[in-house]
């Protein structure tokens, strides 16, 4: 009997890997993996549609839960998770010592709706008492000009956006003092070691544990999105696939445990995993819902107040049914 076949976009994980190669198999689907950034696969999967699955951003998939076609649905698994207070930079001359000092200030996000800026501007209102709307938001491309926002937003007066101009980058700006500091995903070009652009919190693995160890929240910054013609059209292969991504992740977190050889190019590898150990415990990258209840909340009562949703959304809203929940013998 034939299998389904499926495009599936995603970056190149070492969780993903094997779904990449075939070593991990999604029962009755032949995955046809499309390797490619996340900013390729989320313009071409939000604008165009064009997979039947794509690795997609939190926050761009809440909002698509607004539409009144709902063209998406998602599994619970995570490619991405990422601890933000690393990704706030500021302007050396910009005055900014510690996060109260954001408070007027000229601030650039590539996109106001993406999920690492999401997460940034929740944290520092709730740990730091920066309000959402102390801050003028900038928008537009990060190294190239022209970045557009991917969704149509309809946010409340009091957040404030800017379209940076036409031909302006946020990591030359923010270089050249033109904004004062960028919550960013990836880490600009113009952080370079020359003292013109720093980190807000230079030790900010400290910070980062803490905020783990008083949370218990490693934030989530992408899902994975089923077209929902697709979805609906053969609903089991939600449960599918995400046994599959639970598979390849399972093979990863062997590779990791594997001390006869380094499977990863980081001297100290098996120092690095047995802190996570510690910290977090065996399953430090958990998928599925019941473990991730707490950080989708949380998510989501930020897009809720941040003017990203109509309504804070529920954790169970966002997930094909089949997934919440597993057969017992």
């Amino acid at each position: 009997m034939s299998k389904l076949r499926l495009s599936l976009a995603c970056w190149n994980y070492d969780r993903t890997r094997a779904l990449r190669d075939g070593t991990a198999q999604a029962d009755g689907i032949d995955l046809n993996y499309l390797n490619m950034p996340v900013e390729e696969t989320f313009f071409r999967m939000l604008r165009h549609r064009e997979f039947d699955v794509a690795e997609m951003s939190l926050s761009s998939y809440a909002v698509s839960l607004s539409k009144p076609e709902r063209p998406f649905i998602a599994i619970p698994v995570f490619p991405s998770r990422f601890f933000r207070h690393s990704c706030i930079y500021v302007n050396s001359a910009s005055g900014i010592r510690e996060p109260k000092d954001l408070i007027g200030k000229r601030v650039g996000n590539p996109e106001y709706q993406m999920t690492a800026p999401v997460w940034i501007r929740g944290i520092l209102a709730d740990e730091y008492s920066v309000p959402i709307d102390a801050v003028t938001y900038c928008t537009g491309g990060e190294e190239e000009p022209g970045r557009p926002e991917k969704l149509n937003l309809a946010l409340p007066a009091n957040i404030r956006i800017e379209r940076i101009g036409p031909a302006d980058t946020l990591s030359a700006m923010l270089r050249d003092g033109t904004i004062d500091a960028l919550y960013t995903a990836r880490m600009p070009s113009s952080f370079q070691g020359d003292g013109r652009v720093r980190r807000l919190f230079d030790d900010y693995v400290k910070v980062e544990r803490d905020y783990y160890r008083r949370t218990h929240i490693f934030p989530i910054m992408h899902t994975v999105a089923i077209r929902r013609d697709i979805y609906e059209r053969d609903r089991w292969i939600a449960q599918s696939l995400y046994k599959a991504f639970c598979a390849a992740q399972r093979m990863t977190y062997a590779d990791l445990n594997d001390t006869a050889a380094l499977k990863v190019m980081l001297p100290w590898t098996t120092a690095h995993v047995e802190d996570a150990r510690r910290e977090m415990g065996d399953d430090f990258w958990p998928y599925g819902f019941d473990r991730n209840r707490d950080a989708l909340s949380t998510f989501l009562r930020y897009h809720h107040e941040q003017g990203l949703s109509g309504r804070q959304l529920e954790p169970e809203e966002l997930f094909a049914p089949e997934t919440l929940e597993a057969f017992r013998i």
